[in-house]
């Protein structure tokens, strides 16, 4: 078996910004990467593209070797060249049902009969684009966060028919190659990341959109307040940690007041676009593209350089 816990060659279908942040981490770790997108200008930009990332990496401290990362590294001219010999998959292309079933119906058909076949969708359950495969047992939705070279969680979910090896080795890889694998025990809408990010969205876009806060007073509130201990610590260990006798204590405490609000949530009105270009309109940042590519290169120097802090602090 081409066992990719302890080793093998890697396949990456889809070359965009999150494909290039997976080939990062699985070449870092040493393994053979081959990658394919159907665009022939993103095939043929990607070597310069990802040895850009790599040094960017390397200058933080996050990748000790990228000459030798950026070696590990083939771009195929196919899709079906790409997963030959590879013993894991990560798809990643657009969040669109047909597009999947397309994809991984190609990659099921080429692939190496042992190979784990993960797909990096945010959106779309697995079993919407599983079902009529053969090898529908070795599938699976491995979400990861943007940009996943700085974000480590990846969620893994099953559908209802993956079985439990295909989940132990992509479990067993993710670990290996520095994530912080989630492993979900059934398949949900939203896994579990976008259901408790869906549920602060829409509480902060009916505060937004009711007056109640202004753009930077409600980013202020996460990243000011909530934002520093969820660094440190999910919901669970906070509530934990805000009562002297624990969750049960703070539970007592507090869950009068909580039931209130959970009695009124927010509606799905909260996402009217007429609504999220009113919030947008007050939000004094520069939203051009050039812009935002601006803004998003300095998140990820705060991100890394926030993991090096976590890192260095023993925190992960």
């Amino acid at each position: 078996m081409n066992d990719t816990a302890t080793g093998g060659r890697i396949a990456i279908i889809g070359a965009g910004l999150i494909g290039r942040s997976w080939t990062a981490l699985f070449a870092r770790a040493g393994l053979d990467v081959q990658i394919w997108d159907p665009d022939e200008k993103v095939r043929a930009d990607f070597p310069s593209a990802f040895a850009a990332l790599a040094r960017g990496l390397a200058a933080e401290g996050m990748m000790d070797d990228p000459e030798g990362a950026a070696a590990r590294v083939t771009v195929a001219r196919t899709l079906e060249e790409a997963v030959a010999g590879a013993g894991f998959v990560q798809e990643n292309g657009p969040e669109d049902r047909e597009v999947k079933i397309d994809l991984f119906t190609r990659i099921d058909r080429a692939a190496e009969e042992d190979a784990v076949l993960a797909s990096s969708t945010s959106a779309i359950v697995p079993s919407l684009f599983t079902e009529a495969l053969p090898g529908r047992h070795r599938c699976l939705v491995g979400h990861p966060v943007n940009p996943p070279h700085l974000i480590p969680v990846v969620e893994l979910c099953p559908a209802p028919w993956t079985d439990d090896a295909t989940m132990d080795r992509a479990e067993a890889l993710y670990a290996r190659i520095g994530q912080s694998p989630v492993r979900m025990t059934r398949e949900l809408d939203g896994f579990v990341l976008n259901r408790l990010q869906g549920a602060l969205l829409a509480e902060a876009m009916r505060l937004l959109g009711d007056g109640i806060v202004s753009v930077e007073g409600l980013d202020a509130t996460i990243r000011d307040g909530l934002g520093l201990r969820w660094v440190l610590m999910g919901p669970i260990e906070t509530i934990d940690l805000n009562a002297p006798g624990g969750i049960e204590d703070y539970m007592a405490r507090y869950a009068g007041f909580y039931r209130r609000l959970a009695g009124d949530p927010a509606g799905p009105e909260v996402y009217d676009l007429d609504r999220a270009a009113r919030i947008a309109e007050s939000w004094p940042q520069e939203r051009g593209p050039e812009a935002i590519r601006a803004r998003q290169d300095r998140r990820d120097l705060r991100l890394a350089a926030l993991r090096r802090h976590l890192h260095n602090a023993g925190n992960q």
